[in-house]
């Protein structure tokens, strides 16, 4: 859901980020069908096993044990197009990568598997039950494929690398400790000539000229991006809850979270006509070395496992006949992580001098901590006798008090330094869930839900306005119980969000050398692609109730 503030392309993808920190902070509610299908708005219902990770007194409301198991699938197709922003907002102007490509991936899921067994103690009053349960329920799902490509002839992928190696010297990008102590892909690129030192530590790309202190492109480049998300969140929840006299319900869960999240993505550039990339350059001899610049891949991989744990408490009471609420509240999570990284790159030129070259960052990896947000959910729901009900569902998590740890090769003014931002970018999500379900027969159970989460970015970052995001889905569903034991439920569901922009490369750097004078003449902002998301989420919940 979130908005990617800054390029995704240039430097090691290596962890303590405030992109990470709400990728393992946000949730994305799953469970069973019964709890898809009512857009989660489950917090006053509870009975459904789904319904625990939203209020713990929702397994004490059951009389009864049951036992279900939730398979699924996740479906996501993305339509990506470059533009580039104007100055007055995200609005798009130019395009670049013109053509309009699909991508699509499909993956099995499990987003729930659990039990409950229910004590009845035989008072008619007072504690007349207690219920106790282990229950996996999805929390998110990480499933994206994402594609493009087009022609570009002002702005280039390895001018964006050539920038973020200014500054440093060409011993120190080719040093035998470069990964330590610079930027991965500058130390990479200088290896494999997609950048060139130009004098005063400064650096061109392969597809860039230099003529009279202004860079500029000789020629046009096709270029091609890709970039998947794969991964999942899950909570394991350890629930008791307890009916006292009907009327008021409590519980409880130790919940133990578990994330496992891959990101990768790869930037190529090629000629269109790689005469126009022609490269003059002296050896040590005093000889003239002719190339061309043909095409260029840069690949980037990053895999992500944590585990956390926290508390949840809620409570569930029934009023007035047909009238539950509901209300709970979860600890900040704490979360250990370990994550690994590693990026590579390979240019080809061509000529008399040409060849290829390739290059790998080592096998990167870190270790560290994170406390996710408290959150609170509040809910209402009133049933119609045997006909049906209707249910709402209110959240609140301030994302802003997102906070990263000292752990295994961290350092503290940079985890502070994340910190600071985090509270900068982000504040208060807001989520609104409704729920409703019709049964025409005493069998038979269709549902409908709709659920709304507003962006956990605040309205200004860094004096810049960004877009508002929100976070939308529908769902529907049917349910069938059988006389015996046996029931089943099916679900569907399809997320949408109002805007998405991933900045593909990094804007020109315009910096001065010591005359004073603009060293970097181009004026052209960078490509942005816009995707559009189409996930789809379907599962069926199978269930024995005793």
């Amino acid at each position: 859901m979130t908005i990617f503030l800054s390029a995704a392309a240039i430097g090691a993808l290596n962890a303590q980020t405030v992109g990470d920190a709400l990728t393992l902070s946000e949730n994305n509610y799953e469970g069973t069908a019964r709890t898809i299908a009512l857009g989660g708005a489950v917090t006053a219902l509870g009975s459904d096993l789904g319904s625990i990770t939203m209020n713990p007194a929702g397994s004490a409301v059951a009389g009864y044990s049951q036992i279900t198991i939730s398979p699924g699938f996740s479906f996501c197709s993305t339509m990506a197009q470059g533009v580039t922003p104007a100055e007055n907002g995200w609005q798009p102007s130019n395009n670049y990568f013109q053509s309009k490509m699909q991508s699509s991936r499909t993956r099995f899921m499990i987003p729930n598997l659990g039990f409950t067994f229910n004590i009845d103690t035989g008072r008619k009053s007072g504690l007349k039950g207690v219920t106790f349960g282990f229950v996996m329920n999805g929390t998110n799902t990480w499933n994206e494929d994402v594609y493009a490509k087009g022609t570009n002839d002002r702005t280039t992928f390895l001018g964006a690398m050539a920038s973020g190696a200014d500054g440093f010297t060409p011993d120190q990008l080719m040093s035998d400790d470069a990964f330590n102590n610079v930027p991965w892909s500058a130390a990479i690129g200088y290896y494999t000539g997609m950048i060139s030192h130009i004098g005063d530590n400064r650096y061109i790309g392969a597809t860039e000229m230099l003529v009279g202190g202004s860079i500029s492109m000789p020629g046009t480049i096709n270029q091609q991006f890709g970039m998947t998300k794969t991964g999942g969140k899950y909570d394991y929840l350890f629930n008791v809850g307890f009916n006292i006299s009907d009327f008021i319900y409590l519980g409880a869960n130790i919940g133990i979270t578990s994330a496992s999240y891959t990101y990768s993505q790869y930037m190529k550039e090629s000629a269109v006509n790689f005469e126009d990339f022609e490269i003059k350059m002296v050896d040590s001899e005093g000889k003239e070395l002719v190339s061309y610049f043909n095409e260029m891949t840069y690949k980037s991989a990053y895999t992500l496992n944590s585990t956390g744990v926290y508390g949840k408490f809620g409570l569930l009471v029934t009023p007035v006949k047909g009238l539950r609420l509901g209300a709970a509240i979860q600890t900040p999570t704490y979360n250990a992580i370990k994550d690994t990284f590693k990026e590579s790159g390979q240019a080809q030129f061509k000529g008399p001098d040409g060849g290829n070259y390739n290059e790998s960052s080592p096998d990167g990896e870190s270790s560290y901590a994170l406390t996710s947000p408290f959150r609170a959910n509040f809910g209402a729901a009133y049933t119609f006798g045997r006909l049906g009900f209707i249910s709402a569902d209110y959240e609140v998590c301030n994302y802003g008090s997102m906070q990263y740890k000292n752990g295994l090769y961290t350092d503290r003014e940079q985890i502070q330094a994340i910190n600071d931002e985090i509270r900068t970018i982000y504040g208060p999500s807001h989520s609104v869930r409704l729920g409703a379900e019709i049964k025409p027969f005493s069998a038979l159970a269709l549902r409908a839900g709709y659920g709304l989460t507003t962006a956990p970015e605040k309205k200004s970052v860094f004096g810049n306005d960004i877009p508002r995001v929100m976070n939308q889905h529908v769902s529907f569903g049917i349910g069938f119980s059988s006389k015996g034991s046996f029931f089943m439920d099916l679900a569907a569901r399809y997320e949408f969000v109002n805007a998405l922009h991933v900045n593909t490369y990094n804007d020109y750097i315009f910096s001065e050398d010591a005359s004073g004078e603009t060293f970097v003449d181009v004026n052209d902002m960078a490509p942005v692609l816009h995707v559009k998301r189409n996930p789809w989420k379907a599962v069926m919940t199978l269930g024995w109730r005793f």
